[in-house]
């Protein structure tokens, strides 16, 4: 039966897959089918009626009587908005005529945590802070986009939405469409324009406080009142009644920071030594920056300790960011200016070189403050130390060049010549939303990884471990405990047959990497997989990392503890059983060509997202479902992955293309002995012996009986063998008569299924 399902299951994806051959994308604008649907007062309060549409892409105007309050347009239409369904995120943006966010409407997602789970209306509601933003002071890198709040469980949701709203206001704004200029710069044919660079032949001996008068130095102070103030001005009740200590005038934090590439400022802040140690690591035209701080709060927290990444600070330019690692700091103990306080702690920072940085530019220092408000969650804050090189240090030079060079250089022709077409977001001068997302989890990649090796070092090394009962169920149970808790609880790395479906659809309706690449530890979960599969077959992610599945072993374990008597399936019932996981697949799988919507509802069949992503926060019929599955699992060891799970289905056919067999047998496996068929904790084994690669979950506790010559027959054989041998052979007991031994069917007999 199982041969049938998969021969008719490959039959399928090979049809999908040629269906995206066949089928061509036909790109055009669906402002209008949209905006039938939305009101003027959607955007602006005092609007009366839309216009008619301008342009390519088309923008809507609205208008308030008969004056122009703004315009409406769809963000699929300026920038890519692919959200973690791998299906666009529609939403019409009202922009006024000076730039200005007014307001947004969500008219199209597929997004599965929206559709059942997380309300469609928290979700939205984290993109208010949008509202308001001056976009072409974002564009020209003189403000940050405002970060909008995250909902958990929708953290990949929330940020394509306001990614999306940001990159595509910022290719509207810079494209001229909202308010063009005319562009008209000195003589005719030839436009004179402007280098800067710093000036690296000053020299000259300052002290602190010149330093930090002509603003070579930048400074910005935080008290715990101020700070205080804020998170009560943010709306965040939660973080609100969570105060810092202290007195109201206490120093939260003292910063400081500056360019020390800039010669005078680094030879005067690092010393001569250091700076000149300094240039000769520094690659060409890469910069440095000094940040030092005194008060409560660490500017450098401990987070770049434990994953090589300094998560309370980043460096801000034009509207791209960074963040600081390990290897780009070096800890200094104190600053050489004559005059300058001694700081709690200093730090030298040098730019990433793949950061496109411009010293001559303004840019920021961004301080993200952190505040606890529960065992895991936290608000956070953001403050600027804005920085701007004084003048003194830059060198200007002037140069003539062709008009046509320079208009094309501008904003409005950048954001509409070819090359930006091809690439919206070179054209903003930002970075794609995927790399953001793996800048940020950085420190969780590195965990996942080094998890992921571990893992593999058990499965290769199986033997080993096999041969010691006891180190080796603690070692399981603390992977799986780190599953549950940190892959799944904190992270949220629950692997779904949502993302299978989400990768078949890819492949008929355009397939693009980027939007698989906006969630890291899923992608490197799934990565793992997919080469498991040729070794293992889908054992190591059902049994080893799957959170569900963690969490229904840990608690069977702690049933079996507490003597909760567990329920043995009889075989013929069992692989009755079993195939009903397939059938929901395969139910699933074609309901998903016809509509990934209505197939992600189907896909609610997994408590996946109740237990492990909501964490049972979740209307009560889901959470009953959830529960039962647990309390079923406490009697007949996990019910859910035996019977019912679509996930482990689809894993299950790619892996009989398994190239290895990993698990030893002996020749009595089966018949007559059946000592691991009865104790395999999911009835994998059947009774003549061989166990169902598709049903297994690599639990390894046939290897551990493989082994274990007390309780395996053949091995109990063996020893006695080997004790009557060496009863034999030794001068004491040659004369001695020996006991007969037992035959193996003796000792068979009392396990063998009757």
């Amino acid at each position: 039966m199982a041969a049938k399902l998969t021969r008719w299951i490959r039959a399928v994806i090979v049809a999908s897959g040629l269906l995206a051959w066949i089928s061509p994308a036909i790109a055009q604008s669906k402002l209008m089918e949209f905006a039938v649907h939305a009101a003027p007062q959607d955007f602006f309060s005092k609007a009366t009626r839309f216009g008619t549409p301008q342009g390519e892409p088309p923008i809507l105007p609205v208008y308030a009587g008969d004056a122009l309050a703004g315009y409406v347009y769809l963000t699929t239409d300026f920038t890519s908005a692919i959200g973690y369904s791998g299906k666009p995120v529609r939403i019409l943006v009202g922009i006024d005529p000076k730039g200005v966010l007014s307001g947004f409407k969500l008219v199209e997602h597929k997004e599965p945590i929206v559709l059942v789970g997380v309300p469609e209306k928290r979700v939205v509601g984290a993109l208010n802070k949008l509202i308001g933003a001056r976009i072409g002071l974002i564009a020209s890198g003189a403000e940050q986009p405002p970060q909008p709040d995250i909902v958990s469980g929708a953290t990949v949701t929330v940020l394509v939405m306001a990614d999306s709203v940001v990159r595509s206001a910022v290719r509207l704004v810079k494209s001229g469409r909202l308010s063009p200029t005319s562009m008209t710069s000195g003589a005719p044919g030839t436009a004179e324009t402007e280098t800067k660079s710093l000036d690296l032949t000053q020299k000259e001996n300052r002290d602190w406080q010149s330093l930090v008068g002509d603003g070579s130095v930048r400074r910005l102070t935080l008290t715990v009142s101020e700070i205080n103030q804020a998170f009560e001005k943010s709306d965040n009740k939660e973080a609100a009644a969570h105060p810092q200590e202290g007195s109201p005038d206490d120093t939260f934090i003292d910063l400081y920071a500056a360019l020390v590439s800039a010669p005078v400022i680094g030879r005067n802040l690092l010393g001569d030594t250091v700076y000149e140690r300094l240039q000769k690591r520094l690659k060409p035209g890469q910069q440095a920056i000094v940040i030092a701080g005194n008060g409560i709060y660490s500017f450098k927290g401990s987070g770049y300790v434990r994953g090589g990444i300094f998560d309370r600070i980043e460096l801000g330019q034009d509207g791209s960011g960074i963040r600081f690692r390990d290897r780009n700091h070096e800890r200094l103990g104190d600053l050489a200016a004559k005059g300058a306080p001694a700081f709690h702690e200093i730090g030298l920072f040098t730019v990433p070189p793949d950061f496109s940085f411009d010293p001559t530019e303004p840019w920021d220092l961004r301080l993200l403050v952190q505040r606890a408000t529960g065992a895991r969650e936290k608000a956070f804050l953001t403050f600027d130390l804005s920085y701007a090189l004084p003048d003194r240090y830059i060198r200007r030079e002037k140069i003539q060049a062709p008009a046509a060079k320079v208009a094309a250089a501008s904003p409005a022709e950048a954001a509409t010549s070819p090359s930006s077409k091809a690439s919206p977001e070179a054209a903003a001068g930002e970075e794609p939303l995927w790399k953001q997302m793996w800048r940020r989890s950085t420190g969780s990649v590195a965990i996942t990884v080094v998890a992921l090796v571990l893992l593999t070092g058990i499965f290769f090394f199986q033997n080993a471990l096999v041969r010691r009962p006891f180190f080796y169920t603690w070692v399981r149970r603390g992977f799986l405990a780190f599953t549950l808790v940190w892959l799944g609880w904190y992270a949220n790395a629950q692997l779904s047959v949502v993302n299978v479906l989400t990768f078949t659809n890819a492949l008929v309706t355009g397939f693009s990497w980027e939007y698989f690449l906006t969630a890291p530890l899923i992608f490197i979960l799934w990565s793992a997989v997919a080469i498991s599969l040729l070794f293992w077959g889908r054992g190591p992610f059902c049994g080893w990392l799957c959170p569900f599945g963690a969490l229904q072993e840990l608690t069977n374990s702690v049933a079996k503890v507490l003597g909760v008597p567990q329920l043995r399936v009889a075989w013929n019932l069992h692989e009755r059983l079993w195939p009903i996981k397939y059938v929901i697949f395969l139910i699933i799988f074609g309901v998903s060509l016809y509509s990934i919507a209505a197939a992600e509802q189907l896909a609610e069949v997994e408590p996946f997202k109740t237990a492990i992503i909501l964490k049972f926060v979740r209307d009560w019929p889901f959470v009953l479902f959830a529960i039962a599955l647990l309390v079923v699992g406490l009697f007949v060891e996990r019910f859910f992955c035996r019977y019912l799970c679509p996930l482990g289905a689809a894993l299950a056919i790619p892996g009989r293309m398994r190239m290895f067999e990993w698990l030893r047998r002996w020749p009595e496996c089966g018949s007559p002995c059946q000592r691991c068929a009865n104790d395999c904790p999911v009835q994998s084994i059947h009774p003549e012996g061989h166990i169902n690669v598709n049903e297994c979950i690599y639990c390894m506790h046939c290897q551990e009986l493989y082994y274990d010559d007390h309780r395996c027959p053949h091995m109990i054989q063996v020893r006695l063998k080997r004790e009557r041998s060496a009863a034999l052979s030794s001068p004491s007991t040659q004369d001695a008569p020996t006991k007969p031994v037992r035959p193996l069917i003796s000792y068979v007999g009392k396990i063998v299924k009757p």
